[in-house]
C-alpha cells in the first residue's frame, strides 16, 4: 500500500484505493448510461483504512453510486464530517475498529 495523505481525513498513512462508483455496480444498467465507462473504472481516491471501512459501514453500494460519487458529495455528509473530524485527531497508524452502522437503506 501507498503512504500518503488520505483524501479525507489529510492524515498521513497508508492508502487503500476507493472506487468512487463501486465495482460491484459497473455493470449495472443505471450506471451504464449514467456514467462514462472508463471513468468508472479509473475515478478513484486514495483513503487510509479508517476512512475507507468507515465510508462502506454507513453507505449502501447503491447510495454510493447514485449519489456520493466524486469527492464533494462525501464530504458533505454530516456522518462523513463527524467521523472526519473524530478521527484527523488520532495520530497516522491509527486503525479505529469500523461497526457496521448501515441499516438496510436499498
Amino acid at each position: 500500500m501507498p503512504i500518503g495523505l488520505c483524501q479525507l481525513c489529510e492524515r498521513e498513512t497508508a492508502l487503500t484505493r476507493h472506487h468512487l462508483v463501486p465495482q460491484c455496480r459497473h455493470r449495472n444498467k443505471w450506471n451504464k448510461k449514467n456514467f462514462d465507462r472508463r471513468a468508472v473504472k479509473t475515478n478513484l481516491l486514495l483513503l487510509c483504512a479508517g476512512c475507507h471501512k468507515q465510508l462502506h459501514a454507513l453507505f449502501t453500494e447503491k447510495e454510493l453510486e447514485r449519489r456520493l460519487h466524486d469527492l464533494p458529495s462525501l464530504r458533505a455528509e454530516p456522518e462523513v464530517q463527524k467521523f472526519v473530524r473524530w478521527i484527523r485527531r488520532k495520530p497516522p497508524g491509527f486503525r479505529p475498529t469500523v461497526k457496521g452502522a448501515r441499516d438496510d437503506r436499498a
